[in-house]
């Protein structure tokens, strides 16, 4: 077990290390540092910080949002461990060199924009520094009841909003489950893993063998997984409901992929339609 670790971890440590050298080799050629490269290539805010959202590679739960500056990005690869920037003490910090809960980095994706960032990793203790596993355990009542002492990247308080404020701002007042961004996680692997069965058809998948059956056949499982929902509907069955949903979502996905219709093209498609008054017909 000990040689199985030690053989993981030079290899975590040989994939950043080949990865840094080809970052710099990069940025040898084209004359930029690697502050400048970075700060090139991705979309940092006017504070010159990027929003990383870091998330337990093994469950996919989210644990935490911080902040990376060019320099502490650059740190987490150089050193496969994360390192972000303190808003409030305006330094770096390298997450659990205090307390020893560090985080392995696994993978860091970037967003369609460049301008945030999901850091998968391996957490040698709890996020939080209350001694939770993950930052995101309060829900809004939780909130609304009780005080809490910011941690290490908390910002200055703000002053308490007037009734005026919470009355403008209450129209446009949202609310995110964390479970609901996980599943946003999920999907959108789950619609990346989809597209490499398309392109690469391995043997022995079912997903190849939709793409191999052409449109008509994923259209027909769709029809068929859509019944199924129902008819657990209306059973009343919740876990079988769960489970026809997964599938029929799982099915539009195929679906999505094989038409070029993106996750994003869904999105902006919801961002469209939310607001708008409902059809007059539907009012009757």
């Amino acid at each position: 077990m000990e040689g199985t670790r030690t053989f993981s971890s030079l290899l975590f440590t040989f994939h950043f290390s080949l990865f840094t050298f080809y970052f710099l080799l990069i940025t040898h050629h084209s004359s930029l540092t690697m502050s400048e490269a970075l700060i090139h290539n991705i979309k940092f805010d006017e504070h010159e910080l990027i929003p990383a959202i870091v998330q337990d590679d093994q469950t996919g739960e989210v644990l935490m949002l911080a902040y990376m500056n060019a320099e502490s990005l650059g740190k987490t690869l150089q050193t496969g461990e994360t390192w972000f920037w303190s808003r409030s003490r305006q330094e770096l910090w390298h997450k659990g060199e205090t307390s020893g809960h560090t985080q392995r980095v696994v993978d860091l994706r970037f967003d369609c924009d460049g301008d945030a960032l999901i850091v998968r990793v391996n957490p040698q203790g709890p996020a939080c520094h209350t001694g939770a596993r993950s930052c995101f355990f309060r829900g809004p009542e939780e909130v609304e009841q009780s005080e809490f002492q910011p941690g290490a990247d908390a910002p200055p308080p703000r002053p308490i909003p007037t009734g005026a404020q919470i009355e403008r701002a209450e129209a446009q007042l949202s609310v995110v489950d964390v479970s609901s961004m996980e599943l946003g996680i999920l999907l959108q692997d789950l619609y990346r893993l989809i597209q490499e069965r398309k392109d690469q058809r391995p043997e022995n998948s079912y997903t190849s063998y939709l793409f191999n059956s052409g449109l008509d056949k994923i259209l027909k499982k769709v029809g068929e997984e859509a019944a199924e929902t129902i008819i657990a509907a209306k059973n009343e069955a919740k876990k079988e409901l769960s489970g026809e949903i997964t599938d029929l979502l799982y099915h539009l996905l195929v679906l999505m992929v094989e038409c070029d219709v993106s996750l994003r093209d869904i999105m902006t498609e919801l961002g469209h339609r939310a607001g708008r008054p409902a059809d007059p017909k539907y009012n009757k």
